[in-house]
């Protein structure tokens, strides 16, 4: 959690604390365009991207919303932004599976097919439902924290993470019944 006081001194011109205000949380802006975007080089690029933001809307922010969902909406919008600009592509590394001795393989083949069919199907949410997802479960944010970071009725993002699940649901289960995809 980032420092109130640090937060004040890089809205007073204080560039070290500005500085450090970015790279505290540079991590979790990019985790977050990686989950929305799944290409490595779109989320470097949104990251820097919504850290420039950051860095020129610092003044602008207002105490009255947590500095994490203020930073959130930022990255989000973002991504959404330029997952409407392009068509998400797949890297081939993200598929690769390294296997060490002593590890037992069975289990690594079926939770690497399982992580693969969970990204898979939240790759075919609606992207509304794919953005609460990621928050919700991949940024540990509230549900009042989700609503802040979309503008959105907090009933919405109930019934958005609701839907959600359902759909997550009804995808997966080939695989909750024991067969794999691949």
């Amino acid at each position: 959690m980032v420092e109130q006081g640090l937060i004040r001194a890089a809205q007073a011109g204080d560039r070290d604390a500005l500085i450090t205000l970015l790279r505290e949380i540079e991590g979790t802006v990019y985790k977050t365009a990686f989950y929305i975007l799944h290409n490595e080089q779109d989320a470097l690029d949104a990251s820097q991207e919504a850290l420039i933001r950051v860095y020129t809307k610092i003044g602008s922010y207002e105490e009255k919303a947590q500095f994490k969902t203020w930073v959130q909406r930022i990255v989000t919008n973002i991504c959404i932004d330029k997952f409407r600009r392009t068509k998400p592509t797949v890297s081939m590394d993200e598929h690769e599976m390294v296997f060490q001795d002593k590890h037992d393989v069975e289990r690594e083949v079926l939770s690497g097919y399982l992580a693969q069919d969970i990204r898979e199907a939240i790759d075919q949410l609606p992207e509304h439902h794919r953005t609460v997802i990621v928050l919700r479960y991949l940024q540990d944010l509230s549900y009042n924290e989700i609503a802040d970071c979309l503008d959105l009725p907090l009933n919405t993002v109930k019934s958005y993470l609701f839907r959600a699940r359902q759909q997550l649901q009804n995808r997966l289960q080939e695989y909750q019944k024991g067969g794999v995809s691949g």
